[in-house]
């Protein structure tokens, strides 16, 4: 279903498209979608919440219509949890729910620990997304992940301009991943992808993403274990109420991912959601919809 938008500039000349549906008055709910996607991925999430909440997705920077500034510098992770915290300001949103994935969600794993500090984030709602203390651990220690990870080493080859510049992000993703993505979706989901993939500016905007990652992903034949001057992220336990729903067949993302959460999220809810894809929102999108009422109703 198509989604109307609306163009909010933020304080800090970014120009984000942004679906805003939903009483004006009910709780918030900010959703983050992930690479490559777009507001669209939460097609099966706003109109289900918009009859009691009010749902906020931008197309993140670097995405469709957005702003999409060519330089990685624009897309380290402040700027980007920057960007949430000033679409509430414009929109006129005091304090929110953040729900995100993939990208959206390791955004959103950051301003939930931003809203914990400064009093904004109700509660965190985070799908299929690592934590950022867990994940350089899996990517030093664990084969399997940094096998799966392998892709990032493509993405911020900057060799692969040129033809991203003439043709968008198509042969990248298919470089990275040997074929051409498939992903089981309504043709006119598929067609909306393709087309997005397919600007030059919006392709190098979202490899960004991964240029600007603090994140090492190291050879494969590299050793399985954390340097010697290894410091995690020193981030304290998060507190506010945060719901991670784990799609377990992520081929992306393993369920090691979950191990540990419990030691740095204290107030943690984890639903796993077998037999599903990266995409938990629109391949399991009951099972989403679901798990994330539960916890609102139960957490509001």
């Amino acid at each position: 279903m198509a989604l109307e938008q609306k163009r909010v500039e933020l304080a800090n000349g970014i120009h984000l498209d942004v679906v805003d549906e939903g009483p004006r008055e009910a709780p918030v709910l900010i959703f983050l979608h992930g690479f490559p996607d777009s507001h669209r991925t939460w097609r099966h999430q706003i109109p289900y919440f918009a009859d009691r909440y009010r749902c906020i997705a931008p197309d993140q920077r670097g995405y469709r219509g957005s702003s999409k500034p060519q330089e990685v510098s624009e897309y380290t992770p402040d700027k980007m949890v920057g960007d949430v915290f000033l679409l509430a300001d414009a929109l006129g949103v005091d304090k929110f729910t953040i729900v995100g994935h993939d990208w959206g969600g390791a955004i959103a794993w950051g301003v939930a620990y931003g809203g914990m500090m400064n009093g904004r984030v109700a509660r965190a709602i985070i799908a299929n997304a690592p934590h950022p203390v867990l994940f350089p651990k899996l990517l030093y220690t664990n084969r399997a992940q940094r096998e799966a990870s392998q892709y990032f080493r493509e993405f911020r080859n900057t060799d692969n301009d040129p033809i991203i510049r003439e043709h968008g992000l198509l042969p990248v993703l298919i470089k990275a991943f040997g074929g051409e993505p498939s992903f089981d979706v309504e043709p006119e989901e598929q067609a909306a992808l393709l087309k997005d993939w397919s600007d030059p500016d919006a392709a190098i905007g979202m490899l960004n993403y991964y240029r600007a990652s603090p994140m090492e992903v190291l050879p494969l034949d590299a050793p399985y274990e954390l340097p010697e001057d290894y410091q995690p992220l020193p981030l304290p336990g998060l507190t506010i109420p945060t719901l991670v729903i784990w799609a377990m067949d992520d081929i992306a993302l393993p369920p090691a991912n979950l191990d540990g959460l419990e030691e740095v999220v204290e107030n943690l809810e984890v639903v796993q959601v077998p037999g599903s894809g990266h995409f938990v929102q629109w391949e399991a999108p009951d099972a989403f919809n679901e798990a994330a009422d539960a916890f609102l109703s139960r957490t509001g």
